[in-house]
């Protein structure tokens, strides 16, 4: 935790040192391809010591100021996407489930490095109910026809069955020995073959004649047959030979040759990959020798010192602008009058030459205007149960709640702009209206209902 503040306040430094109009000190490090989200960790390292400034060219890429730091991102901080739920604390009954997200880029999140989502779970699940042995079933046959083998017998988990995933204790099957107070004929075997004995010569030189030959035994001993009742003998010959064909040269190790740059720059912005490539051809391994240790392929990081583009990516819209009609002196509010009102949003994070946002900047609708309108209303079906609060807290509830509706007027929805003539256009209510309910339990507008949450799991930080 205290490496990664640190981490934050040498970043605020630069960031101030640069819109001072001083020169920022590059501090040199590790550059990888790659941050991996999902994981905060750096894979497929480009080379070291590269600058901050110069590996974070291409924004998908990952940094560290020395081997043992932590992986940086280079996008501007944000949080990652939600893990998944953790298991239900308990496997019957109420329990809850926890997730986190973590804050991975340039910067600082609002909340901290993480944060976290309790709810509860299992709420609907039944308890698991043991089951029951039936009897004992007959006495399977022994297994053997002479000398000593086993039998078994069984039993079934249905006297009564288990429920809800139960189980009954100890085992389905269960055995004991039995004597058929026969003896079994013991018949040969061979054992292992000795190792094949030494040839005339390890190595032989290229145009040579010569075949030595070697050879092995074996012995009728594993096991030996037996005399009453008379086992059968082992069958074929107890030795064998052959000739010593195909013996080696004698080998010679390969060496490698000098390195070679092999193609050009992997990408044409930030930091990428060149290769280098070798031969194992000084000289090449023969009969048997040794091949080159280590890779033919090698590579290094190329700095390009052009900066990769980002695409552009839109804001949120804005809220839509009061229900109004220009060409209508008089109010409109709580009256079948068509209004007509406007929302816009921004395109940002545009650099280098990047993609435009798609789509239009502005949208526009029909409306009619309920704002502080008196309406009849009637009460929502309870909601579901929301998430655990606080998550990391001491003794998190969870609540739900009935609200009190607003009934809007029948007014047509499918009509003409508003301003002007033209094509249809979509109309919907707008402004904060005020329902009028009766009473449940003394309350007129919303109604909320709290409970524990149970088996918690602890936040791990």
């Amino acid at each position: 935790m205290e490496l990664s503040r640190l981490n934050w306040v040498c970043l605020l430094l630069v960031v101030v040192w640069t819109l001072s109009g001083l020169e920022t000190p590059a501090e040199a490090g590790f550059c990888y391809e790659i941050f991996d989200e999902t994981f905060g960790s750096c894979r497929e390292v480009l080379g070291d010591g590269l600058s901050l400034e110069d590996c974070c060219l291409n924004l998908q890429s990952g940094f560290r100021l020395h081997k043992d730091a932590p992986c940086e991102s280079c996008h501007p901080a944000a949080w990652s996407e939600w893990s998944p739920w953790t298991p239900c604390s308990v496997s019957c009954g109420e329990g809850t489930q926890l997730r986190s997200q973590a804050c991975y880029g340039q910067g600082a999140c609002e909340g901290g490095p993480r944060r976290w989502e309790l709810k509860p779970c299992g709420l609907d699940k039944c308890c698991p109910v043991m089951g029951g042995w039936s009897d004992w079933g007959a006495w399977s046959p022994c297994s053997v026809t002479c000398l000593k083998g086993v039998q078994t017998r069984q039993r079934t988990c249905t006297n009564p069955a288990p429920e809800c995933g139960g189980t009954c204790p100890g085992n389905n099957i269960e055995t004991r020995s039995c004597d058929t107070r026969q003896i079994c004929p013991t018949h040969g075997s061979w054992g292992n073959w000795e190792p094949w004995g030494a040839c005339s010569a390890t190595c032989a030189h290229e145009g040579s004649a010569l075949k030595p030959t070697q050879q092995r035994h074996h012995r009728c001993n594993n096991p030996a047959p037996s005399n009453s009742p008379p086992g059968d003998p082992c069958p074929g010959n107890s030795q064998e030979s052959r000739t010593c064909d195909g013996l080696p040269f004698c080998p010679q190790d390969g060496n490698w040759g000098s390195w070679t740059p092999s193609g050009v720059c992997s990408v044409t912005c930030a930091v990428g990959r060149q290769l280098e490539t070798r031969q194992c051809d000084s000289p090449e391994p023969k009969y048997g020798g040794r091949n080159c240790p280590g890779p033919h392929v090698r590579s290094h990081a190329c700095n390009t010192q052009v900066p990769c583009p980002v695409d552009g990516h839109w804001a949120e819209w804005s809220d839509w602008a009061p229900c109004t009609r220009h060409t209508f002196t008089g109010r409109i509010e709580c009256r079948e009058i068509l209004g007509y009102q406007k929302r816009t949003r921004r395109c940002v994070g545009r650099a280098h030459e990047g993609n435009r946002c798609p789509g239009h900047y502005a949208e526009s609708r029909n409306c009619y205007s309920v704002n502080f309108c008196t309406l009849p209303g009637v009460w929502s079906d309870w909601s579901p149960w929301g998430l655990c609060e606080p998550a990391c807290g001491e003794n998190p509830m969870r609540s739900r709640k009935r609200e009190c509706k607003a009934t809007y007027p029948n007014y047509p929805m499918d009509v003409q702009a508003a301003e002007g003539v033209g094509k249809m256009a979509n109309t919907s209510f707008w402004g904060k209206v005020l329902p009028m309910c009766q009473p449940l339990e003394k309350q007129r507008l919303e109604l909320v209902e709290k409970a524990p949450c149970q088996n918690v799991i602890p936040c791990a930080d």
